[in-house]
């Protein structure tokens, strides 16, 4: 494990396996190195890339400082990409998501974009989220009902309750209630885009590299219309799908996918050569409009 400054001087821990083309996973809500989809991902990236995992501010082994603003989670993925020699490819899912294309936005020197089911809504096929949901979140972290504030968030993205009670009978639970404070911040990459209006023209004008917005073939209509939102509005984007896929993306199942796109060792189409790889590229394609 590294362990590097932002540029508020914040610690924020990482580690690299691999070699070649250096590329940075950004994880969504209460996921961080050592409780979440990234390491089973880097661990089939690595055969290509010098693949970047890290701990999102407030997050395991990562430190915090206060005011929380997006800029300075943005500030941590430009120091990673310092790290990594000035330019990476960057992989996001959910709020991550979200989060990377705001860094792209922002210039810093990222070649390809990928992003996962950004949990945008933007039409009446869901619900927008409450008004309140944010005020009452922070009041039940406020008074440090860390469980009750995560099942509140899994009720908001639409978990089933009775999968929501069988998590907290989970060894994985007490990691979700550890970092349950970090949820405003994904909340905050998310401001505005959750309340069922239209992506706005103009929102991610800078990211101008090659992306690709996908989405799972299984997930539910909204995050499909979001997705195809976000291709539509973005310069250079297109649209894939993973069919039998749903948020929980299987990391064999998306690894190719992220191989071919970033290519490994500058190849455009890489070496399809991970774990399920024949199987995935059959399954990718872009949906009619």
């Amino acid at each position: 494990m590294g362990t590097l400054h932002s540029s508020d001087g914040t610690p924020i821990a990482y580690e690299t396996a691999g070699d070649g083309p250096p590329v940075i996973l950004v994880d969504g809500a209460l996921c961080y190195r050592a409780s979440g989809p990234s390491a089973p991902l880097a661990a089939l990236l690595a055969e290509h890339f010098t693949v970047f995992t890290y701990d999102r501010r407030g997050r395991g082994e990562s430190g915090d400082t206060a005011p929380y603003g997006v800029g300075r989670e943005v500030e941590d993925i430009a120091a990673l990409i310092d790290e990594a020699g000035g330019s990476a490819r960057v992989y996001g899912i959910s709020s991550g998501a979200a989060l990377a294309l705001e860094a792209a936005n922002r210039g810093l020197g990222i070649e390809r974009l990928v992003v996962y089911e950004a949990p945008f809504i933007v039409d009446d096929s869901r619900a927008p989220l409450p008004a309140d949901h944010l005020p009452q979140l922070t009041a039940l972290l406020a008074a440090d009902r860390r469980g009750d504030a995560v099942r509140l968030f899994m009720r908001q993205v639409g978990v089933p309750g009775i999968v929501i009670a069988l998590m907290r009978l989970m060894p994985a639970w007490p990691k979700l209630k550890a970092v349950a404070h970090t949820l405003p911040y994904d909340f905050a990459a998310l401001s505005g885009l959750q309340a069922g209006d239209p992506l706005p023209a103009g929102r991610w004008a800078g990211v101008t590299m090659p992306t690709l917005s996908v989405v799972g073939g299984k997930s539910p209509a909204w995050l499909h219309h979001g997705m195809r939102a976000l291709a539509d509005v973005l310069p250079n984007a297109q649209l894939r799908v993973l069919e039998g896929q749903t948020h929980m993306v299987k990391a064999k199942v998306l690894a190719p996918l992220l191989i071919e796109f970033f290519g490994a060792g500058g190849s455009a189409s890489g070496d399809l050569v991970a774990a399920g790889a024949q199987d995935a590229s059959a399954s990718l394609r872009r949906p009619r409009s």
